[in-house]
């Protein structure tokens, strides 16, 4: 717990610059000052110990002896993979109020390539003199420096919580989209139990080298929560890190993270994942991520669709495309084509919201992915989360396992994990976040453990004493289903036409709407030709009536004998086939009793108004389900085979529903009676 509460003082402590900044800056533009002076007073407390000793031999060596590659000569000595060869330290630079935006400035010049270039990706230098001109940089040079955020001080485990505090508030005040936000560290670290659980053998051999990658890595957190999982069950496994991130200032501070922890900076790329694959054709053992969820991709369509259909499954996108609402399954796509084919496979963890369990029909993209992956035996398990878990969003979410190296025990199975029930409540919210698993930074490992154990079982129907609504019951938390249950047949249930046809002056006035019939008195021409050919097409129009009346009332429920009598009515008259498709429809109205109507090879025609959709489970067959379900109701239906697909989509909710009996009616009763009394009161007082 006090762990928790050094990062909320140290957060809170570095936001109170905003308050230097209110006026000269727009609150949405305070993250441009912030995030980057936080990442600077980071670089420059690691390289405080040894700051003397570099510059000594910066001034002993790299100067007199004129070396053509100093820079490993100067990481060594700084005992980091950067270094600052800048007299300047934050301590120095409020030395001298004078000159703080020059000496800032060659200061930041001073770090070696890795350390400017993470600088560079915040655009700081637009804002050093900004603050300069208002009277406010040194103020912050001088607040910065009262804190110490070395490693020893401050771990990076706890710096990555501080950056993400911060990045929340920020998203907050510019009101940034649902699905832009932070994942919770007790939710990345089930997710790494998940991910890892069954391959804790292979982990914890010696000397052991996995690679694990983010597509959307943000500040770093998960792969540093990945990385730091498999050195606590092997401290001589070898983790190699890799991610890409597209907001600028993420992936500085991810940059800075990986600098200071001695990762290869150089395998974080900088970029749109979907346009411009920074580690194109490379593949990774383990993967993760928490991509935006609900957040359109309509800005890197057009790539993204040229990719999918020029390179099919040669590319990443040949399963589908989602709805452009929504690109969650492109990263699940994405991440799938850097599978490793060998050397055991891949796994993935990945967390969505609820739409891609089950939005689009058969046939739609998301449908067609969910078939891709599942028919390719690839979908492993999915875990439900409690509500109100994220920043900036309290819906649902999911865990979704992915690999193409089941266990032997899980091939062709699909385990469906219930935890929302998983969850205590926070003693004070952190936007829409109100609930953890634990206490948000000193996780509960029982809850996580417990959610873990019950993957690793692989049990059917397996239950756990839960509480709820205050209440402790028996909750279903895991099912296992073969991957043919979300399977279905998506056919199209066709019932016959029947018409009646009359010719009473109510049908006849309809045919004033039918445009074959309305376009006879119109004229694309002009001057007299137009009048001319208007008064032809009226003339016409009447001969039609005329005629039509001449048919008398009688009442036809056979489409073939109205059509004769028709044809004789209209003999005289040239009447062309859609004009005399108008007439029968605004003669014809809907009748059970009719006959059915029949096409030119003898079958019935089918009724669009009447048409139906059934969804065939897989396991079920089609003629055995209409013959069960639908026939006893409507004898005459039939399938359209031609028009069958198959679809797939995942009803969790469904499978883990909870009956709720309703309040007795004497409650309710009770509560019209009091809100009734309630507004009897509230209307008195205004009269």
């Amino acid at each position: 717990m006090a762990r928790t509460e050094n990062v909320k003082q140290l957060a809170s402590f570095i936001w109170s610059v905003a308050d230097l900044l209110r006026g000269d800056y727009k609150q949405a533009d305070y993250g441009k000052v912030i995030l980057p002076f936080t990442t600077l007073r980071r670089l420059d407390c690691v390289l405080e110990p040894t700051k003397e000793a570099v510059m000594e031999f910066y001034e002993a060596k790299v100067k007199s002896m004129n070396l053509k590659n100093p820079e490993p000569l100067l990481n060594q000595k700084a005992g980091v993979t950067f270094h600052n060869i800048s007299q300047f330290t934050f301590q120095k630079l409020r030395e001298d109020p004078d000159n703080v935006a020059a000496n800032l400035k060659n200061f930041i010049n001073g770090f070696s390539a890795a350390g400017r270039e993470i600088i560079e990706y915040f655009n700081f230098n637009d804002h050093i003199q900004r603050l300069d001109e208002a009277n406010l940089l040194f103020l912050i040079v001088k607040k910065f420096a009262e804190i110490d955020l070395h490693p020893d001080a401050v771990s990076n485990m706890e710096m990555g919580y501080v950056f993400e505090e911060l990045i929340r508030k920020f998203s907050e005040l510019s009101n940034e989209t649902a699905g832009e936000h932070f994942t919770p560290r007790e939710v990345i670290r089930l997710m790494v139990n998940l991910l890892f659980q069954n391959d804790r053998e292979i982990l914890t051999q010696k000397g052991i080298v996995k690679t694990i990658y983010d597509p959307a890595c943000g500040t770093g957190g998960m792969l540093a929560i990945a990385e730091e999982y498999i050195k606590e069950m092997n401290p001589d496994a070898n983790p190699v890190v890799f991610g890409q991130e597209l907001n600028p200032e993420s992936y500085a501070i991810c940059k800075s993270d990986m600098l200071i922890k001695g990762l290869a900076v150089n395998n974080i790329k900088f970029g749109n994942t979907f346009t411009n694959d920074g580690l194109d054709g490379e593949t990774f053992n383990y993967m993760l991520s928490n991509p935006p969820f609900g957040v359109e991709w309509k800005k890197v369509q057009t790539q993204v669709k040229m990719e999918h259909d020029k390179k099919g499954f040669d590319g990443r996108f040949g399963a589908g495309l989602p709805r452009i609402s929504d690109g969650s399954f492109l990263f699940l796509q994405h991440m799938i084509a850097k599978m490793k084919r060998n050397d055991g496979g891949s796994r993935i963890a990945i967390v969505f919201n609820g739409s891609p369990l089950f939005s689009g029909s058969a046939a739609s993209g998301e449908s067609e992915i969910r078939k891709w992956i599942i028919e390719n035996d690839m979908l492993e398990a999915i875990a439900a989360l409690p509500d109100q878990l994220f920043y900036n969003t309290g819906i649902y979410t999911y865990i979704w396992i992915v690999t193409n190296a089941k266990a032997p025990e899980r091939k062709g199975k699909i385990q469906l994990i219930n935890g929302i029930h998983y969850y205590k409540k926070m003693s004070r919210s952190l936007g829409n976040k109100r609930n953890v698993i634990g206490d948000g930074v000193e996780v509960m490992p029982d809850q996580i453990a417990e959610i873990t154990q019950i993957y690793g079982e692989f049990d059917h129907n397996t239950t756990r004493k839960l509480e709820v609504d205050g209440t402790i019951k028996d909750v279903a938390v895991s099912k296992i289903f073969d991957n043919e249950d979300f399977g279905y047949w998506r056919v199209t249930v066709e019932r016959p036409l029947r018409l009646n046809f009359r010719a009473t002056e109510d049908r006849l006035a309809r045919l004033e709407t039918e445009s074959a019939f309305v376009n006879l008195a119109l004229s694309k021409k002009r001057g007299v030709d137009a009048l001319k050919e208007i008064e032809v097409g009226r003339a016409l129009q009447e001969e039609i009536k005329v005629a039509l009346r001449g048919l008398g009332e009688t009442l036809y429920k056979n489409r073939d004998k109205f059509e004769k009598a028709l044809n004789k009515a209209l003999k005289d008259l040239k009447i062309a086939a859609p004009l005399k498709k108008s007439i029968l429809n605004a003669l014809s109205e809907r009748d059970e009793s009719a006959e059915i109507c029949k096409d030119k090879d003898g079958n019935p025609e089918p009724d669009s108004d009447l048409r139906d959709y059934e969804n065939v489970p897989l396991k079920d067959d089609i003629d055995a389900y209409m013959q069960r379900e639908v026939l006893p109701h409507v004898p005459d239906a039939w399938v359209d085979e031609s028009k069958t697909r198959i679809g797939y989509e995942i009803p969790f909710t469904r499978h883990f529903y909870e009956y709720v009996p309703p309040r007795p009616l004497d409650v309710i009763e009770q509560e019209i009676k009091s809100l009734e009394d309630e507004i009897r009161g509230m209307l008195e007082m205004v009269l």
